[in-house]
């Protein structure tokens, strides 16, 4: 099987082709297209297809992670949305639930109020109730509703979104607007609360389905033109898009609900890292995924996924009630622009030069000192070797840039300004990642650091001595770790639906037949895509509480019949989860059951590496160059002599001394002095700072001035 992955990013495009039977990986990274990105995704395939000596057209599989939805959010620039709810309910989207995002201001914006995803004049109501209970109280006007329709046609809206109260229990009345709709403005998108999200919280469920119709649009049109390219290019297998909860979706189901787009971004490089964890020989792996723009945080235990509580999954200042992976997103990347506020305090991020025009080193016009232009300085990347010696680095402008900048504004020289900006970057990640770790009961020194993206191996070392992990794994292709995960993960959807149940008078029954009708919803999903029911699995998902509490966790609980013994079973793990979540546990307490979720997976083919050649502990043959690097040396920044190596040479069991640099097409890594490595039978560098922990008061004194971040 041929496959393709293509991970849109900020400031670079990273593709990975795929050839299953061949057992041939090869690896492409172009400068991303910020006005379309489908032109770099296009672009990049062509090359890498004709690099690898394949047609696109033998091609049996593309997977593509975009930002595109999470972008329309973020930037404000989604569909026009009329929104159909109510009788009385006009302003649910406004009021929210009456939380400011800074408690104790007098004077502040509300951004769901200032930038509203659907506005009041577009927000119109129909007389209709359904009660708690799923009875009706007032029948639905069906006449007003095809009035209001109307209206919202000649208002000229793009998209409609519909949403009831209690339609999750009852549906009907939603479901016959929806038609009223698609026969009189069947040229809008509809988004549909009861089937996006048929579940209770009506602002959280309001929200989520009138993003959904905004970003839908967009969405639909980016989706199809990608598809209708390659289509051109005689690709036969359908285009296959990442989603916040983990899996691929087709491009059809992800048109249908690109919500789950959402967020997505970051998802593929925790994929990645869990893989790439799990070929050297680590199940727990915290991951760091640093690209131009921004720094990726991931967390797995046991190999597993850690999702989101539902009440946390907001996108900007927006709430999106669907399955989220947890992933913490930073402003800290090779692009990240380092200056001195107004205030003298020397800070790196969260703006970032872009792709374009870039850090001062691509030579595109930037001015501005950034993070890419502070690691030249220091000799960690080699203007050369850049890109594998495709893109030439301009040293002598990205020296300029600090320069003239935040080391003038310190008085300091280039070289302590370029460290400073380092470790300030390096700060920053570290207490991303403590909030991931520690912070939420779990100690970095039982995990593994995997270092993706373009930086990511150049930050980690420093960061793994401040967390504690004892091994830092740099993958194989660490720039393109992302699109390796689209390559290596599933299909899936996840299904939910509100049951309202308590263990101490649970009817079994009625939540037996809920976990069947999502399961079914998950078996016609798969049967559309075409996936063969041997490659399906089902897992079922309850969101437990304790009585009068307002959150749930989730809890994986069998499938088969839901006797006593599932009861005790699911009673047990609650306990242990809440336990484990809250450092409490309330045995005597009942416990409730608001919420089930199915989530549907479809097997992809599994992903496997060739080995590389085996070699003895020496890498002289991979050694390209001797030169000098600046490192900091028992608090000292000193430049020290620095081997340089090839990674494309480096062999099995090969051992790395630092201080050393590792130059590959997409990535650097950085091995400072007292540190060593050794390269595993995967081609992982697995750097071992567990046995280096010598040298942290070191790598951990700072530059003066560099304190405030």
């Amino acid at each position: 099987m041929k496959r393709i992955g293509v991970d849109v990013g900020g400031t670079f495009t990273d593709l990975i082709y795929v050839d299953d039977e061949a057992g041939v990986i090869r690896v492409h990274k172009l400068p991303t297209t910020p006005d379309d990105p489908s032109q770099g995704t296009i672009q990049g395939l062509k090359e890498l297809a004709a690099a690898a000596g394949a047609e696109p057209s033998s091609l049996d599989q593309v997977f593509h992670g975009t930002t595109i939805a999470t972008n329309i959010v973020i930037e404000h620039t989604g569909a026009r949305v009329g929104m159909l709810t109510t009788e009385g309910y006009r302003d649910i989207l406004h009021i929210a639930r009456h939380k400011k995002p800074l408690n104790f201001s007098n004077y502040q914006d509300l951004p769901w109020q200032a930038y509203p995803v659907v506005r009041r004049r577009d927000r119109l109501t129909v007389p209709e109730r359904v009660t708690g209970d799923g009875a009706v109280l007032v029948p639905l006007d069906e006449e007003r509703a095809r009035e209001q329709v109307r209206a919202l046609k000649e208002a000229g809206v793009e998209a409609v979104c519909v949403c009831f109260l209690f339609s999750f229990l009852n549906p009907d009345h939603e479901r016959r607007v929806a038609e009223i709709v698609r026969e009189e403005f069947p040229e809008a998108f509809l988004s549909v609360s009861s089937e996006v999200l048929p579940q209770y919280r009506e602002y959280e469920r309001f929200s989520t389905v009138g993003l959904n119709a905004y970003v839908g649009p967009k969405v639909a049109s980016y989706v199809a033109r990608l598809g209708e390219e390659l289509e051109a290019l005689g690709v036969r297998s359908g285009l296959h898009l990442m989603t916040s909860a983990s899996g691929v979706a087709t491009s059809e189901a992800a048109i249908r609900r690109p919500v789950n787009l959402l967020m997505s971004g970051p998802v593929a490089g925790v994929v990645g890292g869990i893989w790439a964890g799990k070929q050297a020989g680590y199940d727990n792996v915290i991951t760091l995924d640093v690209g131009g723009t921004s720094a990726d945080i991931g967390l797995a235990q046991e190999g597993r996924l850690r999702m989101k509580h539902l009440l946390d999954t907001k996108v900007g200042p927006y709430q999106a009630m669907i399955p989220m992976v947890d992933v913490d997103t930073i402003g800290a990347g090779g692009g990240s622009i380092a200056y001195v506020d107004a205030g003298g305090i020397y800070r790196v991020g969260p703006r970032s030069a872009g792709a374009v025009p870039g850090p001062a080193a691509y030579g595109r016009g930037g001015t501005q000192a950034t993070a890419t232009d502070a690691l030249v300085n220091l000799g960690w990347l080699l203007p050369e070797a850049f890109l594998g010696g495709g893109m030439s680095l301009d040293a002598e402008k990205a020296r300029a840039a600090f320069a003239d900048g935040p080391a003038a504004a310190l008085g300091m020289s280039v070289e302590e300004a370029s460290m400073g900006a380092v470790q300030i970057l390096t700060h920053s990640m570290v207490q991303s990642i403590e909030e991931n770790s520690v912070r939420k009961g779990f100690d970095p020194r039982d995990f593994a650091l995997v270092a993706e993206g373009g930086a990511g191996p150049v930050f980690a070392v420093p960061i793994a001595l401040e967390v504690g992990t004892p091994n830092v794994v740099v993958p194989p292709h660490p720039g393109i770790a992302a699109a390796m995960g689209l390559v290596a993960t599933d299909m899936v959807y996840e299904y939910g639906a509100t049951t309202y149940q308590r263990l101490s008078k649970l009817d079994a029954a009625s939540l037996q037949s809920r976990f069947e009708e999502l399961e079914a919803l998950a078996a016609a999903q798969f049967a559309d895509d075409g996936i063969e029911a041997d490659r399906i699995v089902i897992q079922r998902i309850a969101e437990a509480r304790y009585l009068g509490q307002g959150y749930e966790l989730r809890v994986d609980v069998g499938s088969g019949a839901i006797d006593e013994a599932w009861v005790e079973r699911l009673r047990a793990d609650f306990h242990d989860i809440h336990e484990r979540e809250y450092s409490r546990r309330f045995e005597e307490s009942d416990i409730e059951v608001p919420n089930i979720r199915v989530r549907g997976i479809g097997l992809m083919p599994e992903l496997s590496t060739p080995e590389v050649q085996a070699g003895d502990a020496s890498a002289d043959h991979a050694l390209r160059h001797e030169g000098e690097a600046w490192f900091l040396v028992e608090g000292s920044l000193e430049q020290v002599p620095t081997r340089y190596y090839d990674r494309e040479a480096l062999e099995a069991g090969n051992r790395l001394v630092g201080p050393a640099i590792v130059n590959q097409y997409d990535s650097t890594t950085v091995i400072p002095p007292g540190v060593e490595a050794h390269v595993d039978r995967f081609g992982n560098i697995v750097i071992e700072v567990g046995v280096s922990a010598g040298v942290r008061a070191g790598s951990a004194a700072t530059v003066t001035a560099s304190e405030g971040v």
